[in-house]
C-alpha cells in the first residue's frame, strides 16, 4: 500500500497549486480519505476529508479557496488550492482510512503518504 503526493511548490500569495496522490496496493472507492498539513514547530492539522460518497468537509481557515475531490479511475486525490496564503505554507500529506468519517482524527487513518511542500510567499 503506498500514497504518493505531487504539486507542491513555491507559489506567491494569491496564486493557485494542485496537489494529486496517487494511491497504488488498494482501490481508493470505498475509503474515506483526506489533506492533511503540517507546518514548522506545529501539530498536523486536518484540511479537508472525502468519503466514498462524496461528503466533503473542510476546515474553517481554507473553505471557499480549497477544493477536495477524488478520481476513483485513477485512484487519485486531488486538492485544488486558489488564494494561497503564506499561512498556508506546509507540507501537506495525504491519507485514508477504510472507515466512513468525516473528522480529522490522525488516529483513524491507516496509509499516509510521504508529503509535498507547499511554500507560499507574501
Amino acid at each position: 500500500v503506498q500514497l504518493v503526493e505531487s504539486g507542491g511548490d513555491p507559489v506567491q500569495a494569491g496564486g493557485s497549486l494542485r496537489l494529486s496522490c496517487v494511491a497504488s496496493g488498494f482501490t481508493v472507492s470505498p475509503y474515506s480519505m483526506a489533506w492533511f498539513r503540517q507546518a514548522p514547530g506545529q501539530e498536523r492539522e486536518g484540511v479537508a476529508i472525502i468519503d466514498k460518497y462524496g461528503g466533503i468537509v473542510y476546515t474553517d481557515s481554507v473553505k471557499g479557496r480549497f477544493t477536495i475531490s477524488k478520481d476513483n479511475a485513477k485512484n487519485t486525490l486531488y486538492l485544488q488550492m486558489n488564494s494561497l496564503k503564506p499561512e498556508d505554507t506546509a507540507m501537506y500529506y495525504c491519507a485514508a482510512t477504510p472507515r466512513l468519517i468525516m473528522s480529522f482524527w490522525i488516529a483513524s487513518f491507516n496509509y499516509w503518504g510521504q508529503g509535498t511542500q507547499v511554500t507560499v510567499s507574501s
